[in-house]
């Protein structure tokens, strides 16, 4: 198919080679784009205001693929930027504030889409990576070692959830999209250091009750059977696969999120893994599932387990 010139939501857009196959399972770059598209508005308000890292696969997921941070060079002049000033100095980050703007990164084969669990509040001025920067969400990141399967990483994300509802948190679940579970809880807004701290606390006391299931050394021996509570992801400076992101998988898997009831049938032994396609019917008949993510009314972030 020859490039095709496209009017989205006001903004000219050239899209490129619409029918180059993406996924083995024969998904093409056509449908990607088309997946964003439709999916913009759930997906949308929770990348508005967060710095997005972008995963690029130019020839598809069984091709070399590159963690792009900066705004890709060429790109139009209405794409909103982002400053961050981090340890590795200053990175100029798109903003998705639109349909375009997803299209856009589409184009590029940015198959996966990651974001931080801060919002900036401003764009128009820099930020500066620090412990103070305020977040508004925490996240545990349930990532299983070699011979965890499903229903067990479905257990663990069980107890989390208890954890922080415990703590007076509203807990949310999504998948990976590739292999884990996410825990997420809106949290009115905490410097990072202090989420971080308290994330940090809440896994040290799951891996004292549950030696058997739970680790948070990142070494692969010692995750052997066992789930790494990677607490990381709520440093300042690092991403999380967006919820409704695809991923790089032999099919167009999804970063979907998931209901507790679900959740509980995975740990014995359902299905939790959704594509593209059945994300799109899913959000169709219910919505999106994770809208308790945007809530004004948050949690209070306690002390330190």
């Amino acid at each position: 198919m020859a490039d095709v010139v496209a009017e989205v939501a006001g903004r000219t857009l050239k899209l490129t080679n619409l029918e180059k196959v993406l996924y083995p399972s024969g998904f093409t770059k056509g449908e990607v784009i088309d997946y964003y598209r439709t999916v913009a508005p759930v997906l949308l308000p929770h990348l508005a205001r967060r710095p997005v890292t972008r995963v690029r696969f130019p020839h598809g997921t069984t091709g070399a693929s590159f963690f792009e941070k900066n705004v890709p060079a060429g790109a139009p002049p209405w794409l909103q930027r982002q400053i961050v000033d981090g340890s590795e100095g200053e990175v100029v980050y798109p903003l998705v504030d639109g349909v375009p703007a997803l299209v856009y990164l589409a184009n590029l084969a940015a198959l996966e889409l990651h974001s931080t669990q801060w919002r900036t509040p401003d764009p128009d001025a820099a930020v500066r990576l620090s412990p103070e920067v305020l977040v508004d969400q925490v996240v545990v990141d349930l990532d299983p070692g070699a011979g965890v399967t499903m229903p067990l990483i479905a257990t663990a994300a069980l107890l989390v959830a208890g954890e922080l509802g415990a703590a007076g948190l509203a807990a949310f679940a999504k998948t990976s999209g590739s292999k884990g579970i996410q825990v997420y809880a809106p949290v009115q807004p905490t410097p990072a250091g202090d989420a971080l701290g308290y994330v940090q606390g809440l896994a040290e006391a799951l891996v004292s009750r549950h030696p058997e299931l739970f680790v948070t050394a990142i070494g692969r021996d010692a995750r052997v059977g066992r789930i790494l509570l990677d607490v990381n992801q709520n440093l300042p400076g690092r991403t999380t696969v967006s919820v409704y992101s695809l991923r790089a998988r032999d099919t167009p898997t999804v970063s979907a999120p998931v209901t507790w009831e679900e959740v509980e049938a995975a740990a014995d032994g359902a299905q939790l893994s959704f594509t593209a396609p059945e994300v799109l019917a899913r959000v169709e008949s219910r919505g999106d599932l994770f809208s308790g993510l945007l809530a004004q009314r948050r949690g209070v972030l306690p002390a330190r387990p």
